[in-house]
């Protein structure tokens, strides 16, 4: 049945397709995020402006809604611990505190695979690894911690239901972060394959990931929320290696494929030089490798999404070449905006 929805990051390239997502299931769609969007303003979710580290902004914004998507957050690997921590751990407890005095029966809220990286390959793991004792950056560490805030919050006998999910690589055409980046550097020659360039990743496509948080809600909402207190990994089911995955996207900007190779061991000591000689500096910028970058791109990391299946109804049918080659035009657009002038 159609709820009153708040989406936190409402437009961001998650929150965007989930309002839609929503709208066009019939639900009324309130966002929240410091920045307008008038764009989905004119297709009609109602807008709240505020910061999601700001408690009584984000209780203010909760007031008569049934259901919260949270996909507010800060993402990358590099920065201070305080902002990491402000923005993905505390703004969350905010979340769930405006659930419980407001009386909010369901919460979905977007996680990370990253929650689960100890720094070895993750082949067809699934939502019963546990969380790393050891963190090589404050991303995952932060989001950890607002997961499991999460989780331990599910409490039918209160009446908050939660669920977490962890989409891996959200890729599709207006992605503001993985595609530009890989473009970007390939133009300017920083672009190098770690390893061997063949260990499997997870990538989800962005209506894909929605469609999950969507069926999260649905599911959590329904007469059986199986999925109620528990993680779930989102991918588009289909494993690629690493760096195949690159070639295709620099294939459709029409640009070459570099042929540079680097150890992957080699890069994990240059990213851990790196961070210590911009930490003792106290650059701000981020270093151009870190020790998480280089095992992500040279090790596995592919999820069993058997638990999202079943309990969610999950069926991700995603048809990568159609969808790559329907995105060539901002593919090229991108190529062309980074290209030196």
């Amino acid at each position: 049945s159609a709820m009153r929805v708040l989406v936190t990051g409402y437009g961001g390239f998650l929150g965007a397709a989930v309002c839609r997502q929503l709208l066009e299931a019939g639900h009324e769609v309130t966002g929240f995020a410091r920045q307008r969007y008038v764009k989905l303003e004119q297709i009609g979710v109602r807008v709240v402006q505020g910061d999601i580290r700001d408690r009584d902004q984000v209780v203010s914004a909760s007031v008569g809604v049934e259901a919260v998507i949270h996909t507010a957050a800060k993402a990358g690997v590099w920065g201070s611990w305080s902002e990491y921590h402000s923005t993905n751990t505390l703004a969350t407890s905010h979340v769930l505190d405006a659930c419980r005095q407001h009386g909010i029966r369901y919460l979905v809220h977007c996680s990370s695979p990253s929650v689960t990286f100890a720094g070895q390959p993750q082949s067809n793991i699934d939502e019963s690894v546990p969380y790393p004792t050891k963190w090589l950056c404050h991303y995952p560490h932060s989001k950890a911690l607002a997961e499991q805030q999460v989780l331990g919050a599910n409490s039918p006998e209160n009446g908050l239901l939660t669920v977490a999910l962890r989409p891996h690589l959200i890729w599709g055409q207006g992605d503001p972060h993985l595609i530009p980046r890989v473009i970007e550097r390939c133009i300017q020659g920083r672009l190098i394959c770690i390893g061997s360039g063949k260990n499997l990743i997870d990538i989800v496509h962005v209506e894909t990931a929605a469609a999950a948080h969507v069926a999260a809600l649905k599911t959590l909402s329904s007469d059986s929320p199986k999925c109620a207190g528990k993680a779930y990994f989102i991918t588009d089911g289909q494993p690629i290696s690493c760096w195949d995955w690159i070639s295709q996207l620099l294939k459709g900007a029409d640009l070459p494929i570099p042929t540079r190779r680097i150890p992957l061991r080699l890069a994990y000591l240059l990213g851990g030089m790196l961070e210590t000689l911009y930490k003792a500096t106290g650059k701000t910028a981020e270093p151009p490798m870190t020790r998480f970058v280089a095992l992500q791109l040279g090790l596995d990391h592919y999820f069993n999404i058997a638990a999202a299946r079943r309990d969610l109804g999950f069926n991700p049918s995603c048809n990568r070449q159609q969808t790559l080659a329907e995105m060539k035009p901002w593919l090229l657009q991108l190529a062309d905006a980074c290209s030196p002038k």
